[in-house]
């Protein structure tokens, strides 16, 4: 194993309307199983969701799904993971998510998808976790996001140390490398916020 015992997915419930956000969903997967690592996903067995747990599983690897009652009792649940938690509440499940996995990734997907990388990256740079996250870039799908988050730099609203904890890359393999390499310690927002 390449020093992540588990990465949480975060993607979308549909697939989108290109095949390279397939593409990119299943090569995740696939490089995941490959290092040995386990998937932590939402559960789904739906759109980008059942993508990357679908190629983790056929390349060999284990898939861990963690979903709310309500969505499973509507049948989006994957019956065909190695084990599917199922949880009272969305805030039950990003936490459960949150405590099994070593990392965090997003895929493409909609504001679940931003919604849950977003409060783990904020919980980073408060210092409430030393777990690294990252964005898998595929085929331009987040450069308006990204140029956003420069933009928040520029602004006075993000730190350069604190917008640099999102590692990116557009290729799955050079992404879990980064995230797997040993983190220089972040800086906590609050160690260095001017008392008045």
């Amino acid at each position: 194993m390449n020093g992540l015992a588990a990465v949480c997915v975060f993607c979308g419930s549909r697939p989108g309307r290109r095949p390279e956000y397939a593409a990119a969903a299943a090569a995740l997967g696939r490089e995941i199983a490959r290092r040995g690592a386990r998937l932590v996903y939402g559960g789904g067995d739906v759109g980008l969701m059942k993508v990357v747990a679908d190629a983790c599983l056929d390349a060999g690897g284990e898939a861990i799904g963690v979903i709310p009652r309500f969505l499973d009792e509507h049948e989006v649940g994957h019956r065909r993971l190695t084990r599917l938690e199922v949880v009272e509440t969305m805030h039950e499940r990003k936490a459960r998510l949150a405590e099994l996995a070593d990392a965090f990734v997003a895929l493409p997907g909609g504001l679940g998808t931003l919604e849950e990388l977003f409060e783990l990256w904020t919980a980073g740079l408060l210092g409430l976790h030393g777990k690294p996250c990252g964005m898998l870039e595929v085929d331009g799908f987040y450069a308006p996001l990204l140029a956003f988050l420069d933009r928040l730099v520029a602004a006075g609203f993000l730190d350069a140390e604190h917008r640099a904890m999102l590692h990116v890359e557009s290729d799955a393999a050079r992404l879990l490398d980064r995230l797997a390499a040993p983190a220089t310690p972040a800086l906590a927002k609050y160690a260095r916020v001017e008392r008045f």
